[in-house]
């Protein structure tokens, strides 16, 4: 819906002499004159120029210097030409600072309440209505944008400030509008940069017009000033030389660039004590308080030092700098391969950014930067920093892509491509920390830990913290393995290094190593002056600078669980506890222990050895994890702890691979059990653990238990039907005793066929079987009870008892009568139990009959003992056979 401009007008630049004529403007295309434009800024000269690419293409790139006004004029010339009356002009920033102050900006300018015509948005803080014209925001709120609203379509413009920073935020910001751009053509992109690499944004978008807008400077000197060997450290320096300005210029402000938080607050504290005459002292990072923020934009009758980390490096305008303070350093989050963990390291800064810096001041006259650094050490520097895509972990990227929903980082459209190994690699961290599944999609688990801004590996700890117990210590910990180790280990003091660093080690374990540590220090900090502090490191050979760093870290990490809500325990985590939770960011990390070699083996094979400087070195434990592997002389395990292995298959989850052998049915389990082996990366985790073995083969279980437990009665139940059976059966025997013929009767498959056709597929063990069985019965009570027909073939119907007797009458006695088929026995076939009293009665030509069963077969028995000319007179004997059977009288006389 289309929307009138803002009805409050500011000034008019028309009629004043001090502006130039206004160059043509596009046909069709007019500007309104209630938005002015400073005369002194150097981009007012080019607005005709940006006006007109702006309407004829879709992207325009604008390469300005410090000081040009690109950041406060852009938006002001788009709601001139009437941008903003379809949607939004979207105004991107790096730093919610920056976002807030130039929102505050603009909204001066255009003579309206910040929140109306001009608003901006950060974390925790919205200050745009649905009417307003402009927003100004953190990139990061333009990405979480697009999770609702893919389009973009409250946007009809968008301006990527500070481009040439090269966050991820920025390279996803630009990668997804170039996705966008066939979509919404009446989309304009502006990408606002330093005069870095226009060219290359340029061509990204396919060729987009570049204008270029000269800054707006005074000369500026740089004079190099390495600190002096009497400077303990950064803050000491600091503090000289914005004394040794103040006793040339007492009235100038002045602005230092620090790596952080930390050593703002340390500065400040040194230059307390300098208690310099008229002089503010003003703090300037991220995490300020708004109000805080926006002292230093206000001139005071004081002079102002300015302690700011990077944020005042680029967007912001400090007005009255004609001093800068260049520490040369600044915070960087860069991967390590080594340890497979981002760490927050200050680095020297680029040349860019510390001619960044320079032109902070010589904005309103000239200016002096003071760089605390040899000039060499700046002409040795990279000429740009690095695009952050570069320098962090891919599995960090390829998470926050997932939970933006941006697409698969190898399709997606980066200024920057990384290469597929570091791609391959980021997904198999992602795998093993269970961020993903097998098919590359977000887990419940992933989900969480795209919710924590740190590194991938130490948040999946921080998760494990929270779950186990022992997120207080998890936290400790985390922060150290983001860092350099604190402990320092000179080559030429080495043994008392050692010494010094006994009471922090811990035999089973480097990871409360730094939990000894960590409480060292914190004791010795809250009785101890800066001062004390530097001597007890020295005495302790601890590194200062890296103690307070890990402080740093670790309020971080605070910071972050407070905003997440996570509670730290209440109780002290116990050492399982603890390293239960480290276990699932460590377990490419693990190792177990081969006596017969004297190494470990770890993940995949490979080989390692504790390092020497680790507390378990001297007696290694059966199985350990590590925070880094690192190879010198050979690869060695450094931050260990022993662990038990049966944390590892809970820790590991899906990542184990299990086989399964020697499947076999245990009566007393009522069920199939088999040998589980369970390995991670080829470890073996878990050997010959018995287990149920109907979850991996159904099919095979309900067959076992059919054979084992209905067929051949190996199971134990209290039901009717197996005492019928068993007395079905012992018949069947008896029947197949006196026939001698055993194919006559059912054999085991059969019966296994009997009870496949009766009871479902569900029934693999005796307790399924037993849940099926009782309503089955309630519905028939014979359904499992086997019959003799169920079990004798069709010739059975000879097994008559005229034919085979259980007694037999001779000479007016009756005689019992066993039957046993089991050739080469004394007791094979019938046998007559006789009293000895009726012995000498018998008359064993009778008894030489047998029974009538068994006379045919005994007939053909006597036919072929005859001599061969008589069977040849006699055939075909068979049917001899046949007749005499049918016309002897049995019993009578000998056969």
């Amino acid at each position: 819906m289309d929307r009138p401009l803002p009805p409050t007008p500011p000034p008019d630049l028309g009629g004043r002499d001090d502006v130039p004529p206004a160059p043509k403007l596009r046909p069709g295309l007019q500007l309104s004159d209630r938005v002015a434009f400073p005369p002194e800024l150097p981009i007012t000269a080019r607005l005709v120029d940006i006006v007109n690419a702006i309407d004829a293409h879709q992207v325009l790139i604008i390469a300005g210097e410090t000081g040009s006004g690109k950041t406060t004029q852009l938006p002001k010339m788009c709601l001139a030409m009437g941008r903003g009356a379809h949607g939004q002009i979207g105004c991107t920033q790096p730093r919610r600072i920056a976002a807030t102050s130039v929102a505050a900006r603009v909204a001066q300018e255009l003579q309206t309440e910040l929140g109306d015509v001009v608003g901006y948005k950060v974390r925790f803080n919205d200050k745009v209505k649905h009417s307003s014209y402009i927003k100004f925001m953190t990139d990061g709120i333009l990405l979480a944008e697009l999770q609702g609203d893919p389009l973009l379509r409250r946007y009809d413009t968008i301006i990527i400030d500070e481009a040439h920073e090269r966050s991820l935020n920025i390279d996803f910001l630009l990668g997804f509008l170039k996705r966008l751009l066939p979509s919404r053509p009446d989309l304009r992109i502006i990408v606002s940069s330093a005069t870095l690499e226009t060219e290359r944004f340029s061509a990204f978008f396919g060729g987009a017009p570049v204008i270029e807008v000269s800054g707006r400077t005074y000369p500026v000197d740089v004079l190099y000033r390495p600190p002096r060997d009497d400077e303990t450290d950064l803050a000491d320096a600091v503090a000289n030389t914005v004394n040794e300005i103040a006793e040339m210029d007492p009235r100038n402000d002045i602005l230092v660039f620090l790596p952080g938080e930390r050593e703002i607050r340390e500065a400040m504290g040194e230059l307390e004590k300098r208690s310099l005459p008229h002089t503010l002292i003003l703090p300037l990072y991220a995490r300020l308080s708004a109000a805080d923020q926006q002292r230093v934009f206000q001139r005071m009758p004081q002079r102002r030092v300015v302690l700011a980390t990077n944020v005042a490096e680029t967007s912001l305008t400090i007005p009255g700098i004609v001093y800068v303070v260049d520490a040369g350093v600044a915070r960087v989050n860069r991967y390590s391969v080594r340890t497979g963990v981002s760490q927050l390291l200050i680095e020297p800064v680029s040349r860019a950014s510390a001619d960044q810096r320079k032109g902070r001041c010589g904005r309103t006259e000239s200016g002096v930067c003071f760089r605390l650094y040899e000039e060499s050490d700046y002409a040795s520097r990279p000429a740009h920093t690095d695009p952050e895509i570069k320098r962090v972990s891919l599995a960090g990227v390829i998470l926050r892509m997932k939970t933006l929903r941006l697409g698969d980082i190898e399709r997606f459209p980066f200024l920057d491509p990384p290469q597929q190994r570091a791609i391959t690699e980021g997904y198999r961290v992602l795998e093993e920390l269970g961020a993903i599944d097998d098919d590359g999609k977000l887990t419940a688990l992933g989900d969480q830990l795209g919710k924590l801004p740190i590194d991938p590996r130490l948040g999946r700890m921080v998760l494990g913290g929270r779950d186990e117990g022992a997120l207080r210590e998890v936290l400790v910990i985390a922060a150290a393995l983001g860092l350099q180790d604190p402990r320092d280990r000179p080559q030429a003091a080495q043994q008392r290094a050692d010494e010094a660093h006994r009471k922090f080690k811990d035999e089973g374990s480097d990871f409360v190593g730094y939990l000894k540590l960590w409480e060292f220090w914190q004791e010795a900090r809250q009785r101890s002056s800066r001062s004390q502090m530097h001597k007890l490191c020295r005495e302790n050979f601890l590194s200062y600078n890296r103690m307070r760093e890990w402080e740093d870290i670790h309020e971080q990490l605070i910071r972050v669980m407070r905003e997440l809500d996570f509670a730290p325990n209440p109780q002290n985590g116990s050492g399982e506890q603890i390293h239960r939770a480290l276990l699932p960011g460590l377990l490419s990390k693990i190792g177990m222990w081969n006596p017969e070699a004297r190494i470990y083996i770890g993940a995949r094979q490979t080989r390692f050895m504790i390092h020497p400087s680790s507390a378990l070195a001297k007696k290694p434990p059966a199985w350990v994890m590590a925070a880094e592997l690192v190879e010198t002389s050979q690869l060695f395990a450094r931050s260990v702890a022993k662990i038990d292995p049966a944390w590892i298959e809970k820790a590991a989850g899906e990542l184990c691979r299990r086989s399964y052998g020697d499947p076999h049915w245990e009566q007393k389990q009522g069920q199939v059990m088999a040998k589980e082996q369970v390995t991670l990366y080829g470890l073996p985790i878990v050997k010959d653990r018995k287990v149920a073995y109907a979850r991996f083969d159904a099919a095979l279980c309900r067959s076992m238990f059919i054979t084992h437990a209905l067929v051949r009665h190996e199971y134990t139940t209290k039901a009717g039907f197996m005492e019928h059976n068993r007395r079905i059966l012992d018949e069947v025997q008896r029947l197949r005793d006196k026939a001698r013929r055993s194919d006559m009767l059912a054999d085991e498959y059969e019966l296994w066929l009997f009870f496949d056709k009766r009871i479902p597929d569900s029934v693999v063990s005796a307790k399924t079987f037993e849940d099926w069985r009782r309503p089955a019965e309630a519905r028939d009570r014979t359904v499992l009870e086997l019959s003799l027909a169920d079990i004798l073939l069709e010739e059975a119907h000879e097994l008559s008892p005229d034919r085979y007797p259980d007694q037999l009458v001779v000479g007016g006695a009756t005689l019992p009568l066993t039957y046993k088929f089991d050739p080469g026995e004394d007791d094979d076939g019938v046998t007559a139990n006789v009293p000895l009293a009726l012995l000498p009665q018998l008359d064993p030509d009778v008894l030489a009959w047998t029974i009538p069963g068994w006379h045919h077969a005994k007939i053909d028995a006597l036919l072929d003992a005859l001599p061969k000319p008589l069977r040849k007179t006699f055939a075909p004997l068979d049917e001899l056979g046949r007749t005499l059977a049918a016309q002897l009288k049995p019993f009578h006389g000998a056969m």
